[in-house]
């Protein structure tokens, strides 16, 4: 069986690496990339014909092939969220939405990216993703409603997987803000009091795609990097593969950076659905650090 894959966000940071992976897959008949300009995922019409035409070549090609949707593209301003919820509905939200009604058009499987922050980050335990959800951001609100568009609209062929705390070669995030700040500050504050499980793009793109080829049954899934930290021991280990000393990087808590949106103070994602599903697990976020400054550290370090 090949694939076919047409890639929302492709210049973004996981869209970017998705794309870049699908290329040199042997298995992977098509893939095409789409992003603003060429396609506003706001605009049904837009979308609704560029998947349609998408599929109609993949299918001109050979009948066999797998169609699949790839939806990373979001609204991903968390606090500019807060003062505009309607312009992070439309992305978040509608344009999974559409997405989905048009994969169903056209028979086609769709892998939805979501986020840890549909939970509300109270919890001790890794959320499994049957737990209850309750996102106490605009962030949060408009991802989960697109996880529920897309699983109501196709219930059978979608595949929602959350992720948190992603970081990578493409995009700005947060271990390319913290080597700026270790070349230009002598320590940098960070917070001790929120602890998620730091996940590398080129990680998660693998394991998308392996699910994109997977029979695994739809539905909610969470994938991570495995293992936890907070913010403060994530800057530590970000130093040392800076080559950096590690006691520069001091504790603070969240009442030290208010902020318009409240910031989860337990992101861990259980991984039990996606191992149990035979999906290829996920190695240890401290492990894939170290790996991804090995790959892409010039990238990394460039902040």
């Amino acid at each position: 069986m090949s694939l076919a894959l047409l890639i929302t966000g492709c210049n973004g940071q996981l869209g970017s690496e998705l794309s870049r992976q699908a290329l040199r897959a042997p298995d992977i008949a098509f893939a095409r990339g789409i992003d603003l300009p060429e396609v506003d995922l706001t605009d049904p019409f837009a979308v609704r014909d560029t998947v349609q035409e998408w599929a109609r070549v993949v299918r001109s090609d050979s009948p066999a092939h797998r169609l699949v949707v790839l939806n990373p593209a979001a609204y991903t301003a968390v606090d500019k969220a807060e003062e505009d919820e309607e312009t992070a509905y439309a992305v978040n939200a509608a344009a999974p939405a559409v997405l989905a009604a048009a994969c169903q058009e056209v028979g086609a499987r769709m892998v939805q990216l979501s986020t840890d922050y549909v939970f509300p980050g109270d919890g001790t335990q890794p959320y499994e993703p049957t737990d209850p959800t309750g996102p106490r951001s605009a962030y949060g609100r408009t991802k989960l409603a697109g996880e529920v568009a897309v699983r109501e609209l196709l219930p059978d062929a979608s595949w929602v997987v959350r992720t948190a705390w992603l970081y990578g070669a493409g995009g700005p995030n947060f271990v390319k803000t913290m080597a700026g700040l270790e070349k230009s500050r002598e320590t940098v504050s960070v917070v001790a009091d929120q602890v998620g499980s730091p996940t590398w793009a080129g990680d998660l793109a693998d394991r998308v795609l392996a699910l994109a080829r997977s029979d695994a049954p739809a539905g909610i899934y969470h994938g991570t990097n495995q293992g936890s930290v907070s913010w403060f021991g994530f800057t530590q280990a970000i130093f040392e593969e800076l080559g950096a000393d590690p006691a520069r990087v001091l504790p603070t808590d969240s009442s030290s950076f208010v902020r318009p949106a409240p910031r989860p103070a337990y992101s861990v994602l259980s991984p039990a659905a996606w191992d149990g599903a035979g999906l290829p697990p996920f190695p240890g976020w401290r492990e894939a650090l170290a790996e991804a400054f090995r790959v892409e550290g010039d990238a990394l370090r460039a902040g």
